[in-house]
């Protein structure tokens, strides 16, 4: 049926947006959050600035500026795909969400952790890879989680700028078959089939390293 291979294109889009948001969420997200705890309080300031931004702003806004932004900033890149400034504004809203998660996460741990890591002559850093973010990403698994799940769902807004993921393609068959409803329903079944695993996948492994931590 040629309106499922329409589904299953758009199914396929939203799945690459979603992977590389992720992706590159969960990267400049835990960067970000190690400035917003860094010793230095200027690198704290320009941190907390970029998260004041992003979370005080809506990502529809986002993907119009770097949407268009880059564009006019750079008129060499007005060829490339639109699938690019997409996964930059996801990826820009999601490192915002993520730092939050992971400032959280690191402030949750003893401090004692740290001090006692300096004492064994490790460096700062060190301590912060080896000791204080395998807790602080205990701490923080459920909230990942959740934020992930977002990240699927808020790639829908991408349809407006023309990619076609799942939700540019169930608006593509509701004006095919002048059926406003059913197309929805599909898709909103299809991004429940994306997240229900995933929510289950992290509930499965934060089972996992709570018994870890009791055994």
């Amino acid at each position: 049926d040629k309106y499922a291979q329409i589904f299953l294109d758009g199914l396929r889009m939203t799945l690459e947006l979603s992977v590389f948001a992720v992706l590159l969420g969960s990267i400049f997200g835990t960067l970000m959050g190690l400035l917003r705890v860094s010793a230095s309080k200027v690198l704290r300031v320009l941190s907390a600035v970029y998260v004041e931004f992003t979370r005080g702003t809506p990502l529809l806004v986002q993907l119009y500026l770097f949407r268009y932004g880059l564009i006019i900033a750079f008129p060499a890149l007005s060829k490339i795909s639109v699938f690019v400034p997409c996964i930059i504004a996801l990826a820009f809203n999601s490192t915002a969400y993520v730092a939050e998660i992971m400032r959280a996460g690191i402030n949750a741990v003893d401090a004692g952790q740290m001090e006692a890591g300096r004492s064994l002559g490790m460096t700062r850093p060190q301590v912060m890879r080896r000791v204080i973010l395998p807790q602080a990403y205990r701490n923080i698994l459920p909230a990942l989680g959740n934020e992930f799940v977002s990240i699927i769902k808020e790639s829908s807004i991408c349809s407006v700028v023309g990619v076609f993921d799942l939700m540019y393609m169930a608006d593509l068959v509701r004006a095919g078959t002048a059926r406003p409803f059913e197309p929805l329903l599909v898709a909103a079944l299809l991004y429940l089939c994306l997240t229900f695993p995933l929510s289950k996948l992290m509930g499965l492994l934060e089972r996992r390293m709570k018994r870890g931590e009791t055994a």
